[in-house]
């Protein structure tokens, strides 16, 4: 076209534009003539026709005064681009709105954060604990973000930050001052039925993704209220469910019972740590939940050191309110931290390292740890050895010699130090052993390894299982458990007469069975149960000598190894319970002789859940030992152990719910025995049994309530109505109230049975 004609087009064009609604005529009237059509012509075409819309926009025609003018004429007009109805031109507005704003932020970045971006994100600052808010004028539950204003907002976010994808420093910024108000959005919508799940999420990953691992980790850690870099939602506002899907911003009401805010907190923050770890199950292919990982391991370590360095103000007299506070903070922190990285451990730790570096990273945490605090005991230090040793298990086979490559011995380098320190000032000498023999192999790149190293960890976790303590649980007065075997003691082992034979395989795991350490010894548990589970042959032949494993591992302290021991019982003992039910059962009321009373009722605890996993194995087969199960448990109601009373009664009570009206006479001693511990037992945890045996037993019952309880049935009653009135527990009296409900709606049902419609037909004569 000629000059002439173009300036006075592009002149015309820049008075519209500065009118009233003259954004979107402008857009209108370049794009007429385009559908956004799925063609491949077609959306080229659709796309340059938005691209030159775009920058059209963004410059500043020459009839207006100035840049400050023409941006607080033209932003709110752009925005409202976000925002049309018409589904079919909404993506190609959106996309000219998009681009604009883009362009807008890299041409003039002071002037587009204060006329796009702010109002962009208004109403997410509003909420955020960074705003100043007069919320004293204000009732509670008063609308302080509407449930329109805020979906908007969000999805406008999506379409900017998200689909525009540019991650300039000005968005990636401007984005993160709000990110802790998205953040608690998406919790609040992972845990209700909202539509903002989806962009919530999106919006979060895509910063973590775009932005510097360092920003990127400095979110996290705001997102995880270790720090303030990220601010959150206002402590006085909350989130409220919104009629159409979507989510309003409130102001929360003061709660003024202690008990109730601790528990709102409490699983307020349970519910944060479980929508942050879900959000970084999305991030271990990047390496960032790696990354997060280990920097949650060394903020532990650290706030470790930093608890010990500082006094106790609650031991000392004289301590100021000061101190006491900080003390305070510096637990509710190190709790925090806990709970961080036992989250992390239960949901990301399968696949959380992507390479070597996050590995050694990770090793060298632990090993820091461990040199930091030598006092804990050997745990840390000879876990962390064994993840680099060649005889370990699969918990770290990423590690084994044979599949480090030359390169990795680079990154491994960097662990030399710390074994060093470890070999020399660790107070475990078997540790020490370990640590030099694990820097050897390094320094040589594997030349000494598997075999001189492999050999000497080995015998150091022989000498280390021999001399150690006498039983699993470390116990001095429980049986003695035999110790794992130096390698060339083995064959010497399986040669001895009496001993039956097994394959190599087998008897392997049945000496891992009593390694030393407990990630090895769980892990052995674990597969032996799960050769009982495929009905191996061998190991059914050696069933005896596997309940004897097991049985001993239920001692172990380590929680691992017992849960893993209380599996591989209860896999037995449903696949053979003639047999090894008696023995259970043995065991369970009469404790081995020379044992603690702490140890035995903890013990005895433990075999009472190998009993009910039998139990629900078992299913309707359970009735042929129903009355040595009730008899056990009966006995262990009257145990002198609080903890073991509750226990018993709390198996009585599924036992009779899986009996249901196969109970029988010996309904009668139930009853009694339930009677007696909930009116006169002193602790309310074992009233509290007590009752919850009642409320099982009228569940399992259900319709047959009043045929099988019919002698018993208004003691029952009497029992509850006297606990729902004179008990002081709430706990107890709560099951007592459940327990009437469910007797009304037994006795609802047989006094007013349903009315049916039934035809019948009469063939009269």
């Amino acid at each position: 076209a000629p000059a002439w004609l173009r300036r006075l087009c592009g002149h015309l064009l820049s008075e519209r534009l500065l009118r009233p609604g003259g954004v979107q005529a402008v857009v209108r009237g370049v794009l007429e003539g385009t559908d956004g059509g799925a063609g491949a012509e077609a959306a080229a075409l659709d796309w340059r026709k938005c691209d030159a819309v775009g920058k059209i926009l963004a410059a500043c025609p020459q009839q207006c005064l100035s840049l400050e003018d023409y941006y607080r004429q033209v932003c709110p007009q752009i925005l409202a681009l976000l925002h049309i109805q018409d589904k079919v031109a909404a993506r190609q507005f959106q996309r000219v709105a998009t681009t604009t704003l883009l362009t807008m932020a890299r041409e003039q970045p002071q002037l587009a954060e204060r006329h796009l971006l702010q109002p962009l994100l208004a109403p997410l600052r509003r909420c955020s604990e960074a705003a100043e808010l007069a919320l004293e004028d204000l009732a509670a539950g008063a609308v302080l973000v509407p449930e329109a204003e805020l979906g908007s907002c969000v999805e406008d976010v999506f379409k900017v930050y998200v689909v525009g994808n540019d991650s300039s420093s000005l968005l990636l910024g401007s984005l993160q001052s709000v990110l802790g108000v998205v953040f608690s959005l998406y919790s609040f919508a992972k845990h209700n039925v909202s539509y903002l799940r989806s962009p919530s999420q999106d919006i979060l990953l895509w910063f973590l993704e775009k932005a510097e691992r360092e920003q990127s980790l400095a979110v996290l850690e705001g997102l995880a209220r270790l720090s303030s870099h990220v601010p959150t939602l206002h402590p006085q506002c909350q989130l409220r469910v919104g009629s159409e899907g979507g989510a309003a911003v409130v102001v929360g009401e003061t709660i003024s019972d202690e008990d109730e805010a601790l528990y709102r907190k409490i699983s307020s923050e349970q519910c944060h740590v479980e929508s942050l770890v879900e959000l970084l199950s999305h991030c271990q292919k990047s390496g960032l939940a790696g990354d997060f990982f280990i920097h949650c391991l060394k903020e532990l370590t650290q706030v470790a050191a930093e608890d010990e360095a500082a006094p106790n103000p609650a031991g000392e007299p004289g301590g100021s309110l000061l101190e006491l506070e900080q003390h305070q903070a510096r637990q509710g922190r190190k709790l925090l931290v806990l709970q961080l990285v036992a989250a992390l451990c239960e949901g990301v730790s399968d696949t959380v390292f992507t390479d070597i570096v996050q590995v050694q990273e990770f090793l060298a945490a632990v090993l820091h740890r461990a040199c930091v605090r030598p006092a804990q005991g050997p745990g840390a230090a000879a876990e962390a050895c064994q993840g680099v040793s060649p005889c370990h298990t699969d918990a770290s086979a990423p590690l084994l010699p044979t599949q480090l490559k030359p390169g990795d011995f680079e990154v491994l380098k960097r662990l030399v130090p710390l074994l060093e320190e470890l070999s020399r000032s660790y107070p475990d000498p078997l540790t020490q052993e370990l640590a030099s023999d694990l820097r050897i192999a390094i320094c040589t790149r594997g030349a000494c390894s598997p075999g001189t190293v492999g050999a000497a960890a080995a015998a150091v976790l022989g000498r280390k299982g021999g001399t150690g303590a006498q039983s699993p649980a470390g116990d001095p007065g429980t049986t003695p458990s035999p110790p794992a075997p130096r390698h060339g003691e083995r064959g010497r082992e399986q040669s001895e007469p009496g001993a039956s034979p097994a394959p190599a395989g087998l008897q392997e795991l049945l000496l891992s069975a009593y390694d030393p350490q407990p990630p090895s010894r769980a892990a052995a548990l674990r597969r032996l149960a799960s050769l009982v589970t495929q009905r191996e042959p061998e190991a059914l032949r050696l069933q005896e000598k596997l309940l004897q494993v097991f049985l001993e591992n239920l001692q172990h302290e380590d929680a691992f190894v017992y849960l893993s021991a209380i599996q591989g019982v209860a896999l037995l003992s449903s696949e053979y319970p003639g047999r090894i039910l008696p023995v259970l059962l043995a065991q369970y009321e009469c404790p081995a002789q020379g044992t603690g009373d702490a140890v035995a009722a903890v013990t005895r605890m433990k075999l009472g859940e190998v009993l009910m996993r039998v139990t629900r194995a078992l299913g309707d087969m359970v009735f042929q030992h129903r009355e040595p199960l009730i008899r056990a448990f009966l006995r262990g109601a009257r145990d002198p152990d609080s903890a073991l009373r509750a226990s018993s009664l709390s198996n009585l009570g599924e036992l009779c719910q899986h009996l249901g009206f196969q109970l029988g006479s010996i309904i009668q001693e139930v009853t009694c025995c339930v009677t007696a511990i909930a009116r006169t037992d002193p602790e309310a945890e074992v009233r509290r049994a007590a009752v919850h045996v009642v409320v099982l037993l009228l569940r399992g019952l259900s319709e047959k309530v009043t045929e099988v309880l019919q002698d018993v049935l208004r003691d029952l009653y009497r029992l509850l109505k006297h606990v729902a009135t004179a008990e002081r527990d709430a706990a107890t009296v709560l099951h007592a109230q459940l327990a009437l409900q469910e007797l009304d709606a037994a006795m609802r049902r047989v006094l007013f049975p349903p009315q049916t419609l039934e035809k019948k037909i009469v063939v009269l004569p």
